[in-house]
């Protein structure tokens, strides 16, 4: 819009910004999720000279506000003040924004200008953006230095090798500030900003900087310097590496700080895959170990997450010699955590090391762990059982497995049953329907029976999933007769549990099952003397209305069957059951209108 606008666009424009000066914080937070409203109805020219100005002026705010701000300004919010062309108008209220106290808009601030940036031209980037990373860069406050080192990799592809110079120099200044914090924004940030270098400035300038923050004084510094390190080998070739990096890699490994023995023990796949076969094999099989016999549980948990991608680098025999034996140390660990990383990694050996070595050596840790106190380590070996099934075979598997998930299908706690509940069709699925029907059939329908109402309410989902593993067609013989069965029991809780499950599983059947096996039944619990049961019979009647009522045949089944028994319970003496038929019969009624 030009400047010819008129006067009632002014109104809007007004209150908002009467509202950026409200002072409540709600008004303004709102305010500033509404500048993309304030910048069309200004026009390119009023948003650029009037509202970004203003912006620049409005950093002495609540946080929220602030953080609001960072974030609508990365918006793609060049297209209200008037293209890419202008885009580097926005860079000065975002400058501002980064130099504030709070961190979550300072980071947020940060990643606004590097989205800006993405539109910027070379010439626009060396006239405005360049100039703005040299003032944040040796900005007074340590904020405003904490927030440059983010924004180095987004430009420094674009432009000219002088510039690209200036970079590194300013970013290695970075990497020696006196504050800590500084110190560990340029330990984040040099390794995207080292994906960018070319060869010789990795060596020249890269691992200069890196090794300065990998000696850092603060374990905080240098446990980021991991990934960096990651970026730097991915770089160098083997011998490169060995000879520039081995010493630091060690270090890292073997660093008085566990938070940094940590990252390295969580980063050791893509560490290996970084350095290569060789060297894995010749230097690192010792260090890897080191980290999986560490004193802290922390460390030896992250370790073992790393168990099997590691292995996959090493030879049979060596995974054996090596990697075994600390497998069946950290299967017995003090430590729960430990020993359920552990079991959430173990069956990723299986295909490495082959079925009679896996039956050998893995299947008494397997079994061993499948008894463990803490339920959690039995539920890790539970969901990754498909990979040793397709190793060693159903049959070996199922004398070991059985009676692990009975145990904690029958656990005091009820949410270790549940958790065994939302296994079972992963299980079933991993296993086959001959297992399931011969094993847990019975323990899935004993679960509708469970004291517990959640329980009951997550065996019934579990049969609706079960349903889609296996088809309509078992379920019509493995599942309807019984929960249909339970429709007659003398405890109202059964009954209610049928009706609940025919709810839940109702839309995965087909109307022909429907109308053979589960509406009689269902039908005869409209009459149930507890008012409970009947309306939710009426809610299950609502369920088949929306499954069914699509086709002319399942328009014909409710004309039939549920639209009378509605109406009927539509007169009930209760006032639930009159609701929740009323409710159904008004989905009937929708359809046809």
């Amino acid at each position: 819009m030009d400047a010819g606008f008129q006067i009632e666009d002014i109104a809007p424009i007004a209150i908002l910004m009467d509202e950026l000066r409200s002072e409540d914080v709600q008004l303004r937070l709102n305010a500033i999720h509404s500048i993309p409203t304030i910048a069309l109805a200004l026009g390119h020219d009023r948003a650029r000279e009037e509202l970004i100005p203003f912006l620049q002026d409005s950093v002495d705010d609540e946080d929220e506000v602030l953080l609001a701000l960072a974030e609508e300004l990365g918006r793609n919010f060049e297209e209200y003040i008037g293209g890419k062309e202008h885009a580097h108008v926005l860079l000065g209220p975002l400058e501002n924004l980064s130099a504030v106290e709070e961190t979550l808009v300072r980071e947020k601030a940060a990643e606004s200008i590097t989205k800006v940036a993405a539109v910027l031209s070379q010439s626009q980037i060396e006239q405005y953006y360049i100039p703005l990373l040299k003032r944040l860069s040796h900005g007074e406050w340590f904020t405003s230095r904490t927030s440059s080192a983010a924004l180095y990799p987004a430009v420094y592809d674009k432009v000219s090798p002088a510039i690209q110079e200036d970079l590194r120099k300013g970013f290695t200044s970075l990497g020696s500030d006196d504050t800590p914090m500084v110190r560990r924004a340029a330990a984040k940030w040099l390794g995207p900003l080292l994906a960018l270098f070319s060869q010789q400035h990795i060596i020249s300038d890269g691992l200069p900087i890196y090794r300065k923050l990998q000696q850092d004084e603060q374990d905080s510094v240098r446990l980021l310097t991991v990934e960096d390190l990651i970026v730097i080998a991915k770089r160098l070739t083997p011998p490169e590496v060995k000879e520039q990096l081995l010493r630091q890699i060690k270090q890292s490994i073997g660093d008085k700080s566990w938070r940094v023995r940590y990252m390295a023990a969580n980063h050791f796949n893509e560490l290996s895959e970084a350095v290569g076969v060789e060297i894995v094999r010749e230097e690192l099989i010792g260090q890897y170990v080191q980290l999986l016999k560490d004193n802290e549980a922390e460390v030896r948990s992250a370790a073992a997450s790393q168990i099997p991608g590691f292995s996959k680098l090493l030879d049979k025999e060596v995974i054996l010699a090596r990697i075994v034996p600390c497998v069946r140390d950290l299967s017995q660990d003090t430590s729960q955590h430990v020993r359920a990383a552990l079991a959430n990694q173990i069956s990723g050996l299986a295909p490495l090391l082959g079925k009679d070595v896996t039956i050998e050596h893995l299947l008494p840790l397997f079994l061993h762990l499948l008894k463990d106190d803490f339920p959690e380590v039995r539920l890790n070996i539970i969901s990754k059982l498909e990979t040793v099934n397709t190793v060693i075979g159903i049959e070996l598997l199922s004398e070991s497995l059985l009676p692990a998930i009975v145990e904690l299908a029958e656990d005091k706690s009820w949410r270790v049953r549940q958790a065994i509940i939302e296994y079972i069709p992963l299980l079933s699925n991993q296993l086959g329907k001959p297992f399931f029907d011969e094993q847990l059939g019975n323990l899935c329908m004993s679960w509708l029976g469970d004291t517990v109402y959640s329980i009951r309410e997550a065996a019934t989902v579990n049969l609706k999933k079960l349903t889609e593993v296996f088809g309509v067609d078992w379920a019509r013989v493995a599942i309807v007769p019984k929960v249909v069965g339970m429709g007659s029991h003398p405890n109202y809780l059964f009954r209610m549990t049928t009706v609940q499950a025919i709810t839940t599983i109702v839309p995965s059947l087909s109307l022909e099952i429907v109308r053979s096996d589960v509406i009689g039944p269902l039908l005869e619990l409209a009459k149930d003397p507890i008012p409970n049961i009947r309306f939710n019979v009426a809610k299950a009647l609502e369920v088949m209305l929306i499954a069914f009522g699509n086709t002319a045949e399942g328009r014909a089944f409710i004309q039939d069957w549920i639209t009378p028994t509605l109406e009927r319970q539509k007169n009930d003496m209760d006032a639930d059951v009159r609701y929740f038929a009323s409710r159904a019969l008004a989905k009937v009624a929708a359809p046809s209108s």
